[in-house]
């Protein structure tokens, strides 16, 4: 088991590594000039060019800024803006061109949002997906299967967008049925911060969940036909605890694995929820920092959405593999 655990860890570290690397040759080493997009076309000297460069360190030698960078995350880094230079503690993720900010502390200060917004709509998303499919798996083949199923794929066939739209315009803004999305943390006021999420959970986990409950369906339909489940029905025991109780713990294997890497991939920003419901979480962040051509913010928020989805594919794998001894042998 040790032996199977530092294999993962090696080759979890490689992937951000090698995602690091890509990176950072993806925003610095491509034909871009961050310094003109940020000195701009109006009243831009050459003189205020070059020291818009050099205060970034742009006109070093990229592997050195590439050392540099990399040495942030481990060690931190100072940085030097007209004169006044900053520290930016580890894990250095650099500094915002626009903001004078490193970009540590912005992702800091909009992560709980997305990480509000992820995990509340997960556990909708979870909930509703299993509950649906294991229903539809029940009654297999039947008027309430098929309807099932199909009100599934008609919800998941309409863009998200599209649904995100309709609802904040016509329940939240139009009839008000549901409270208007908005941030508030949760050591503020609870009740307002749950107020402020309800319509974005709602939106969110319902649309996601239609594709769990076809995953839960197809995995419960299997589990369903096994040995052991018709030996449990033949000692007598209810169709609710042969369901509930022996099927659905297995048949939630697969599912629990695809759930956990689409929570790592959804906390990378849930852009459209976070824009449409007025959530200043990293989607926003995001969708800011290309509008302003910030690259430093763009690559931190990559880098920590890509260490994220790693990380949590790493757990997924220790748990799969505790759960399945077979998944260690291989």
């Amino acid at each position: 088991m040790l032996y199977f655990v530092a294999r993962r860890l090696v080759s979890a570290l490689s992937v951000v590594l090698a995602t690091l690397i890509a990176t950072f040759a993806l925003f610095f080493i491509a034909p871009t000039d961050p310094a003109a997009a940020i000195c701009g076309e109006r009243n831009c000297t050459q003189q205020r060019y070059n020291e818009i460069k050099s205060n970034l360190g742009l006109d070093q030698p990229k592997v050195q800024q590439f050392a540099e960078y990399a040495g942030g995350i481990v060690a931190g880094r100072d940085f030097t803006t007209s004169g006044v230079t900053q520290h930016c503690a580890v894990p250095c993720l650099g500094f915002s061109f626009k903001n004078d900010r490193p970009v540590t502390e912005m992702i800091k200060d909009r992560f709980p949002v997305t990480l509000s917004l992820v995990i509340g709509s997960s556990v909708l998303v979870l909930t509703i997906g299993v509950f649906v499919g294991s229903m539809a798996a029940k009654r297999r083949g039947n008027v309430g299967d098929r309807a099932l199923m199909t009100s599934t794929l008609v919800v998941s066939s309409v863009p998200y967008y599209i649904v995100a739209l309709m609802v904040s315009l016509y329940l939240t803004v139009l009839y008000q049925i549901l409270p208007r999305g908005g941030w508030t943390p949760p050591t503020e006021n609870p009740v307002k911060w749950a107020a402020g999420l309800l319509t974005p959970w709602l939106v969110l986990g319902i649309y996601n969940c239609t594709s769990y409950a076809r995953y839960s369906r197809g995995s419960m339909v299997e589990t369903l036909s096994e040995d052991y489940i018709r030996t449990a029905r033949a000692k007598g025991l209810s169709d609710r605890v042969v369901t509930y109780k022996h099927a659905l713990r297995s048949g939630l294997i697969p599912v629990v694995t695809i759930f956990g890497l689409d929570v790592a991939a959804s906390l990378g920003g849930a852009i459209f929820t976070e824009r449409i419901f007025d959530l200043p979480g990293l989607g926003v962040l995001v969708l800011d920092s290309l509008n302003s051509y910030d690259l430093p913010v763009i690559m931190g928020t990559v880098l920590v959405a890509s260490v994220i989805i790693v990380a949590m594919n790493f757990l997924v794998d220790i748990g799969y593999s505790l759960i399945d001894p077979r998944v260690r042998l291989s």
